[in-house]
This record gives C-alpha cells, structure tokens and sequence, in this order.
C-alpha cells in the first residue's frame, strides 16, 4: 500500500464532499489532483483570517463516497509532535470520503512554545458541551467540524509524564476515548503502536476513557464531538521528555492510521513499515527544539487526564516547575521499578494458543532496586480497565484473536511501570 494513500475498510453511512464552512468562518480556495485510483480534490479553509490567530484547515476529498474524519494538532502550542504530525497528515492522499486536518489549531500559542495563548486562554477548555465554545477561535475551529460532521475526530497532545492511571504522573503515552466500541479501537491501536514502533517498555502506550460530562476536565474538543456531534473521538498523547521529535510524530501517525484502519478509512496500517529497529528514542546534543517557557498553572486537568476525580493539570506542573528540572533529587531517592510478565508453563507459547487454554501470568520476576513493589495490577483485553491483581493471575484465552494483557507494578513510593504482552490462538 503506498505510504501517503488510505483506503476505506467499511463505510458508515457518512457521504464525501460536504459543503464547506461558511465565509463568517473561513476562506476557502482548492484544487485536484490524481492518484493511482482516481481523483481527490483538495481545498483550504482559512480560519480566523487577516488575525493573529489565523490558522488553515486542510480538506482532502476523495471521489468515491465514505465517511469523514477530522485530525486536529496543535491546540497547545507547546506540543510540537501533535501539529507536526497533523501537518503531515494533511498531505496524505485518501481513497475514499474527506479527510480534514486543522494542524495549527491555537497558532498564537505555537509562535509563542506555550500552552496557552497570551491572553491566557486553553484552548481545549472552550470546548464545553451542549454550549456555544467560549471565544472567537473555538467557534470558528468548531464551526468547521460541525459543518463536517465527522464520523471520527482525533486530537493530537503531548504531555511530560507517563500515564500509568494517576494523571498527578503525566499522561504521555495514551490514548483516551470516547464510550462504546471506541474503546477496543483504542486498545488496538495502543498494541499495534507498542508492538511496531516503541522500544522501550517503560514507554508502551495505554488507554482511557474521557472524563464524564460535567466533570474536569471539560470543555475538551474531542469530548464535544463525541457527545455534540455523535463522532468517535480519541485525544492521543505522546511523551514529550526524552524522546526525539521524530519519534514521537512517528507515533502520533501510526495511531491516527491504525484507528482509521479500524474505524474508517484505511485497509492497512502503514505509517512507515516498522524499521530495521525503533527510531533512537535518546535525542541528539544538538537537537535544536527548543524549551517551552514557563507557564501559570491553571486548576484544569491537562487534556489527556482523563480519570474523572482528578483536578491536577500535569503538563502545567510541569512547567511551573522548570527551573528544578535538573534535579535529579526525586529519581536518585525513589528509583522506578521494572515490571515483567512470564507466561506459565514455560513451554507455552503465549502467541500459538488454542481457544479455551488457560495460561498462568507471572509478575514475581518484576523488580524494584531500591524497595519492594506493593501492587501488581493487571489489565486483560481491550477495556483499558486495571481489574485485577496479584503476583500471579490466571487467564482463559476464550474466543480466537489477539487479547492484549497489560502489567503495572507500582512500589512503595508510587513510581510504576508497566509490561505488555499479546496472548493470540493459533487459528
């Protein structure tokens, strides 16, 4: 399959060619080109023009009808991986149905490296449900996905920490999701992601559901399409510390293919065929990204904190706390601990199971190198959820497939970490 082209698996009733938003809104201007099947056209529509705050929506339709998806970046400014991937994004070449890429959402906050604008404003707290969004900017980004009604929306973030469960630790590596089927979509994304792309254990991806309406955090786009607009909504993040940019894009593409793939548009996954081996995670010396300034923290939870009851805002946290960055205090006082999963029997193989087979998992060889672990917590199959725990579980495989099975073990000073395996039958 060619690099820059989707194909649709299954259509949902959605129709290509919707009418574009309104001049209040945006200019538009467009053109066509041909691909390998037929012709898509392309036009761009010009958000919030002749103000500081203009930005472009990217449209990419195809001329066979399917369904629609929208892929947004940048509603931080201090995220680069989320807009340099939705950019490239808006270059691809579909098959079928619309394709709409809003890169560089909040462009004020991008020229600046923050967060938020310079008023002051979080964009994706302007977002709330049911209600007219709470500026100029949030009405024109919304008047374009309303007018195209997605089937999908994506919304692309980056954040400090890792996401283990608790968003007071950072929510990077995670893709949190609206309710219904949406939830298997995301847990297939988050495998296919690890399993290709991610070399490190430590950083494999999760998954979570959306905070409940009127709970923090609020306001989010992708929490408005999805119970405004009926669309499947997913707001993906990557880590942001100690990973090259390049890296980090790379995920943020496979994801968006992989739950097009499953959702809508794409018969396979191919952000890149999986190199010879994962792109070097450790950023070079001369990496000339540069460090977003400091912020005001603000009582919101970040975007990605998406465990209802939580009122921490990490990536604000986060950079508050700059100027302590380099204070290797905490990490040489509480080491993290390494979490590992064996299959029992030893013989067994975890990916040639028969339906029906149960098999042991076994945590004991998981380790902390300053303490003890005091949790072991297992999460079996796609619904994101941490049910079980113990040392050891036992795990019927009953149905053929792929069952994803997550590890977190947690120890005596909070710190995590997390393994991942795939049980698969062999039929």
């Amino acid at each position: 399959m060619r690099r820059d082209s989707l194909s649709r698996r299954s259509v949902l009733g959605a129709t290509a060619g919707f009418a574009l938003a309104s001049a209040s809104a945006a200019g538009v201007v467009g053109g066509a080109i041909q691909n390998e099947e037929g012709s898509v056209s392309r036009d761009s529509i010009v958000i919030r023009e002749g103000t500081d705050e203009e930005t472009t929506a990217y449209v990419t339709t195809a001329d066979t009808d399917g369904p629609t998806a929208i892929v947004v970046g940048g509603m931080h400014g201090n995220e680069t991986a989320g807009y340099t991937a939705a950019g490239r994004i808006a270059d691809w070449t579909i098959d079928a149905g619309t394709l709409v890429a809003i890169p560089e959402a909040n462009a004020v906050a991008i020229e600046r490296g923050t967060r938020n604008d310079d008023e002051g404003n979080n964009l994706n707290r302007q977002f709330s449900e049911g209600e007219t969004p709470g500026t100029a900017l949030a009405r024109a980004i919304w008047e374009v996905v309303s007018e195209y009604d997605p089937d999908i929306l994506i919304d692309l973030h980056e954040s400090t920490g890792i996401y283990a469960g608790d968003p007071m630790d950072g929510v990077g590596q995670a893709i949190f999701h609206s309710s219904g089927d949406e939830a298997a979509a995301a847990a297939d994304a988050a495998d296919y992601v690890t399993r290709n792309y991610v070399d490190n254990p430590t950083r494999a991806f999760q998954t979570g559901p959306f905070s409940m309406p009127d709970t923090d955090p609020s306001g989010l786009l992708a929490h408005k399409a999805a119970r405004d607009l009926n669309a499947d909504g997913f707001l993906a993040e990557t880590v942001s510390t100690d990973v090259e940019l390049e890296t980090r894009v790379q995920w943020h593409t496979a994801i968006v293919e992989r739950l097009l793939e499953g959702e809508l548009l794409l018969e396979d996954s191919d952000s890149g065929s999986p190199p010879e081996a994962p792109i070097d995670e450790e950023p070079a010396e001369s990496k000339p990204e540069p460090e977003p300034e400091p912020e005001p923290v603000d009582n919101d939870v970040d975007d990605d904190t998406e465990a209802s009851g939580n009122e921490a805002d990490d990536e604000a946290s986060n950079e508050d706390g700059d100027e302590s960055s380099g204070d290797d205090s905490a990490s040489t006082s509480n080491e993290s601990p390494t979490a590992k999963i064996e299959v029992r029997p030893t013989w067994t193989s975890e990916t040639a199971l028969e339906p029906g087979q149960t098999v042991t998992l076994d945590a004991s060889r998981s380790s902390d190198p300053d303490g003890e672990l005091v949790d072991y917590e297992w999460c079996v199959g796609n619904d994101g959820s941490f049910d079980e725990t113990g040392e050891t579980i036992e795990v019927t495989v009953s149905a053929p497939g792929e069952h994803p099975v997550v590890l977190r073990v947690v120890d005596g000073g909070g710190s995590t970490d997390t393994d991942r395996i795939t049980l698969a039958t062999n039929c």
